[in-house]
């Protein structure tokens, strides 16, 4: 995964598309009815959340960038419940809507989906003066098309803005515009859409691998007239395609949960960071670890509104001048939340080398999440002496978040990190194997809630300390060997 300069401001993000409503009843199924073969769902919980655009949306506002939502509502009842659950979280502008807003109802058997009821046929109307005025004046937009008219009454505009365009398409909705940085299909619309480019009546369904995807998106680049087509295809990752050899940008780990809304989360990251400067690859890269965290820390319930009538949760605040210890308890907390493993790994990382890669892949296999806790430069400079650390605290944190095993980073200027545990609270803490026979001065406080504290094997001759003392010497000095995997 590669990353923005944390540092940087957040750029505002327009999204623009067909916003829905989406409704979960979530159950237990354990027997069939005595008078069909159907499950019978029992113990039902009903939550609320925003759908189609709306969620990509949110999910855009939760990286903390401003986001503004161009989209058709109306003034029936699902209309009403929308803007309520978008309050607090976006800045909405209005198209007017033909119709009642649609909506969609899962009936769900733990993370199985059994049944689901779709309502409302609402299509947007035409374009306003003012929802024109905020695309063209965009610096990054993500167009959300779900076939129901938002994009199609606004394509004037879309045509004109002059900022970085990610287009989300659906098989029932018009072509992207023309020059669009990145367009991102699923294999199975990528597949239908290629066709209907060939005008092919073959079967849209059949052969969905790397081949047929590699094609499509190649078909897609061309015949749209777009920088570059991302095919998702699930638990393999992204394929990233710019009209020849395409990029296969596989995930981090494999993540079990409801992919509902994996999409979007991935269009959503690839467009902020797009609109941030990042180059196209990196923002693939990017987005193909922000789905995969997505769908281990429970999918689109993170976003949902408990029960009926309840006010959505106010949205955790953004991390301010890349404050990254502030995302990485809020990661915590919502694999926490979702019922999933937490996993913390701490050290220096001083000069990240094979140990410190070694012991951080076998923590996050751990688990469902890792999160590397690292020593500030004083404390560093405290533990190592003056000479240390080699690397700066902002330049080592931007290392470790490239790691496809690492979901957050957290920094902490004590001696040893108890404080930010408390605030992380992990089910493990992992440490080298060569602390075995060391006391922990954290290893209470992880067992005061549960916890568990892990040794972790470390690739022997691999250390900080060894590759600063060789590389200080000439190329034929001896240099020294150890084991410190905390760099």
């Amino acid at each position: 995964m590669t990353h923005t300069d944390a540092t940087a401001p957040r750029t505002p993000l327009v999204v623009v598309g067909d916003a829905l409503l989406d409704h979960d009843l979530c159950g237990h199924a354990e027997r069939l009815a005595p008078d069909a073969p159907v499950p019978v769902v029992h113990d039902t919980r009903r939550s609320s959340r925003p759908g189609g655009a709306a969620l990509a949306a949110c999910l855009a506002a939760s990286d903390g960038r401003p986001v503004t939502l161009v989209t058709a509502l109306g003034t029936d009842p699902s209309s009403e419940a929308l803007r309520e659950l978008l309050a607090s979280r976006v800045e909405l502008v209005e198209v007017p809507l033909a119709g009642s807003l649609s909506s969609k109802t899962r009936v769900m058997a733990g993370d199985r989906p059994l049944l689901r009821l779709d309502d409302g046929e609402g299509r947007a109307r035409a374009a306003t003066r003012q929802a024109a005025s905020a695309i063209t004046a965009a610096r990054g937009v993500l167009v959300a098309d779900y076939g129901r008219g938002t994009a199609d009454v606004l394509r004037d505009a879309l045509c004109r803005t002059t900022a970085p365009v990610v287009w989300d398409p659906h098989v029932r909705g018009r072509p992207p515009v023309r020059g669009a940085r990145l367009v991102t299909p699923s294999a199975h619309e990528a597949r239908v859409l290629a066709r209907q480019l060939a005008d092919d009546e073959g079967e849209p369904d059949g052969g969905t691998g790397l081949r047929t995807a590699a094609r499509d998106a190649r078909a897609l680049v061309h015949g749209w007239q777009v920088q570059a087509v991302a095919v998702t295809l699930g638990e393999r990752g992204a394929l990233l395609s710019h009209g020849e050899t395409p990029l296969l940008v596989p995930t981090p780990a494999a993540a079990a949960g409801d992919p509902c809304g994996a999409g979007d989360r991935f269009a959503a990251a690839a467009a902020g960071l797009l609109a941030d400067g990042a180059f196209t690859e990196a923002a693939v890269q990017a987005a193909v670890h922000a789905a995969t965290r997505y769908v281990a820390e429970g999918g689109a319930r993170a976003v949902a509104t408990p029960r009926d009538g309840e006010r959505p949760e106010e949205p955790a605040p953004a991390p301010l001048d890349g404050d990254t210890t502030a995302d990485a308890v809020r990661t915590a907390a919502r694999v926490r939340a979702a019922g999933r493993t937490v996993v913390a790994a701490g050290g220096c990382f001083d000069l990240l080398h094979a140990g410190h890669v070694a012991l951080l892949q076998a923590a996050r296999r751990a688990g469902d999440c890792l999160i590397v806790c690292v020593n500030s430069d004083d404390s560093v400079r405290r533990r190592k002496g003056d000479g240390r650390p080699l690397v700066p605290v902002a330049d080592r944190v931007r290392v470790l978040r490239a790691l496809e095993c690492v979901d957050a980073v957290a920094v902490f200027d004590e001696d040893t990190p108890e404080r930010l545990l408390a605030d992380l609270r992990p089910h493990i803490w992992t440490k080298g194997g060569d602390y075995a026979r060391t006391p922990l001065p954290e290893q209470s406080l992880v067992e005061s809630w549960g916890g568990q504290v892990l040794l972790l094997p470390y690739l022997d001759g691999r250390s900080t300390t060894g590759l600063a003392r060789r590389a200080a010497l000439s190329p034929t000095g001896p240099g020294r060997r150890g084991g410190d995997t905390g760099g």
